[in-house]
């Protein structure tokens, strides 16, 4: 048995989660890819994986081994510090306004780093790294659980607009207490949906809504705004074109929504494989250039 392919064989198919996966990344047969890992436990004399039919989880010995290589991988990229490229899968969870936002810019990562591939998952709420196999994952507003390695990298910047056909029918509102007679559009940024908050630059004002519709992404709640449907706290990502082309109207402009921090979450690993750093770095650089997420103070502004 080829022990470093082996090795390598394991790695892919818990990065993955499955066999077949793996295989297809591997370009090899499943059957292969299961007798690789079935060698390897063999010659270590200990279970690696728990199989079942929901699917794979790694035992305790498996955890463990996944470390040992870790290290190795992360020695191997202090050693190569004279070229080694970064390769394999990166696992990135992201709310969807900045997926949209990094997937403009992930050409140019990929094109540097030919053996790396990234796949973005979006989602609005956290979740169980570990669980679902997550290498970075961002979150917005306080990050609650402490197992996890944190970095802020930015803020939100988000606008309170409706699109013209919905302010023709409805007088916009001036103030947070004049809300609650809209239509309200809500997606879950962070928190619970059925409270905005607001900021004049020197209090912060909590509304409780009765959202008409509510989803869990912010696109579904950005096509519903332009459609006419009501009020809806949206990313500067995603509504700056619009704002800019007259299709959203920035309303109730001394109240605007408030910012929120911008944190990316790994798992508490003692050492970061090269292909996690390269996408943490390129994502941390990635919120430098966009000026409304990379200070805490940065400017509002609109046509």
């Amino acid at each position: 048995m080829d022990i470093v392919s082996a090795l390598r064989t394991f790695q892919r198919v818990v990065e993955t989660g499955s066999f077949s996966a793996a295989a297809h990344d591997l370009d090899v047969t499943q059957p292969a890819v299961s007798r690789q890992v079935a060698a390897l436990e063999g010659h270590f004399n200990t279970r690696l994986l728990h199989r079942t039919t929901s699917g794979l989880s790694l035992t305790a010995e498996g955890e463990r081994m996944l470390r040992i290589l870790e290290a190795v991988e992360e020695l191997g990229d202090a050693a190569g510090s004279d070229g080694t490229m970064a390769s394999g899968k990166v696992r990135l969870s992201v709310p969807a306004p900045l997926g949209l936002y990094l997937s403009e810019r992930l050409g140019d990562l990929l094109a540097a780093h030919p053996k790396l591939s990234v796949e973005l998952i979006f989602r609005e709420q956290g979740s169980d790294m570990i669980e679902e196999r997550l290498d970075l994952e961002v979150r917005l507003g306080q990050v609650a659980d402490s197992s996890l390695v944190c970095r802020r990298i930015g803020w939100t910047t988000a606008f309170l607009v409706a699109a013209p056909a919905y302010l023709a029918r409805r007088a916009a509102p001036r103030a947070p207490k004049e809300i609650k007679d809209h239509e309200c559009l809500c997606y879950n940024r962070a928190g619970e949906a059925n409270t905005w908050s607001f900021s004049n630059g020197s209090e912060d004002i909590s509304v409780r809504i009765s959202p008409r519709l509510t989803a869990c992404n912010a696109v579904a709640i950005h096509r519903a705004a332009l459609a006419g449907a009501g009020l809806a706290v949206l990313s500067h990502i995603i509504a700056m074109p619009d704002i800019a082309a007259g299709r959203l109207v920035p309303v109730m402009r001394d109240f605007q929504p408030s910012r929120l921090p911008v944190t990316v979450v790994y798992p508490s690993r003692r050492n970061m494989p090269l292909r996690v750093k390269t996408v943490l770095d390129f994502l941390t650089d990635a919120m430098r250039q966009d000026p409304s997420m990379c200070a805490s103070g940065a400017d509002r502004q609109w046509n």
